[in-house]
């Protein structure tokens, strides 16, 4: 009887042992296919009322207005739907004469408004500001839609100042904590508190962080190819704040170069490490989507969207034939505490 038990017991843990534990399945990250007005360049992305909305770069000449709104309903199908302003204000001409229209404008939303904070600037120079407007609602249906620009709020000029105001992204910690980080080439990506009531620069933390930097071998009023990081993206996930840049060069068409990459924090502020534990402010930054695929070239320009438990990366690329700019759109996985996205292979 015990040598029946026995043997019984030993049938038990043999079956047991060749039962496997069902693996795991692996999340793979998709790009959406998308259809409609695709032509974008330096999107950025908010989600209001159930609609969609992307405000990119353009302005002036045969755009019409100011700064391209797209509306979707669904993130695949886009559409054209209308400017934030008809025309570049006063101000802005008169401290930045060359600017012909806004650049990589950023959406947020905060202290009962909307905010768009925009660039004004020309290759090569960083005589550059950036602006904000303001409305109510992104319903233009509304009796209450409309945008009022608020002025300058960060200027950089040539032979004063080691930064490029451009490229503007609020990152909003908490009612009280609202942050404008910025750049492009020359001292890399900075970082400003603002006040949330008026939408400018705290007049008291005056702080200028450098959350992000490469290494340059020429005067620091010169743009060298190895300053080229630039368009911050800052998010929150647990217990991290990551901040996502373009690396290399835009804007190029089929030659363009731009890639996006990433780093992390426990503070807003900084500092930012890649993966190995590299320091951003030390040319470091984790891969997330690849300059060159059979897709695109130079895809960057990034902005996330978090949506009911699902992150995206938006961004544009250019095509490989034509060298215009389009719309992209990932998912984004998490694994280990770091984000993939699909890269067109």
């Amino acid at each position: 009887m015990k040598t029946a038990i026995l043997l019984f017991a030993l049938l038990l843990l043999i079956n047991a042992g060749c039962r496997s534990t069902p693996p795991v399945a692996v999340v793979e990250p998709k790009l959406l296919e998308l259809s409609g007005d695709l032509r974008v360049h330096d999107p950025a992305i908010i989600k209001a009322q159930g609609i969609y909305y992307i405000f990119c770069t353009g302005g002036g000449g045969w755009w019409g207005g100011v700064i391209p709104i797209h509306c979707s309903t669904n993130l695949h199908d886009w559409k054209r739907c209308g400017f934030v302003l008809n025309e570049l204000p006063g101000w802005a001409t008169n401290e930045i004469p060359l600017a012909r229209g806004a650049w990589a404008p950023d959406i947020s939303w905060f202290a009962g408004k909307y905010h768009v904070y925009y660039a004004l600037s020309s290759f090569g120079v960083n005589n550059s500001a950036i602006g904000l407007a303001v409305n109510e609602t992104l319903d233009q249906t509304s009796t209450n839609y409309n945008w009022v620009d608020e002025g300058m709020v960060v200027r950089s000029r040539r032979h004063r100042d080691d930064f490029n105001a451009i490229d503007p992204n609020i990152v909003i910690e908490d009612a009280q904590h609202v942050w404008l980080c910025w750049g492009s080439f020359w001292g890399g990506i900075k970082m400003r508190r603002i006040n949330p009531t008026t939408g400018m620069l705290s007049t008291t933390d005056t702080n200028l962080y450098t959350l992000a930097e490469r290494p340059r071998t020429h005067e620091p009023v010169t743009p060298p190819v190895e300053g080229a990081v630039e368009a911050p993206t800052i998010v929150q996930r647990g217990d991290y704040w990551y901040l996502f840049a373009s690396y290399d060069f835009c804007c190029r068409g089929t030659n363009s170069t731009y890639c996006v990459k990433v780093g992390r924090s426990r503070q807003v502020t900084g500092p930012y490490v890649d993966r190995t534990g590299k320091k951003l402010t030390d040319d470091g930054g984790t891969i997330v989507v690849q300059a060159i695929t059979p897709l695109w070239n130079g895809a960057g320009h990034e902005a996330v969207l978090q949506d009911n438990g699902q992150d995206y990366l938006v961004f544009h690329s250019y095509d490989k034939e034509t060298g215009e700019s389009r719309l992209e759109i990932s998912t984004m996985v998490w694994e280990k505490g770091w984000p993939r996205v699909a890269n067109g292979k």
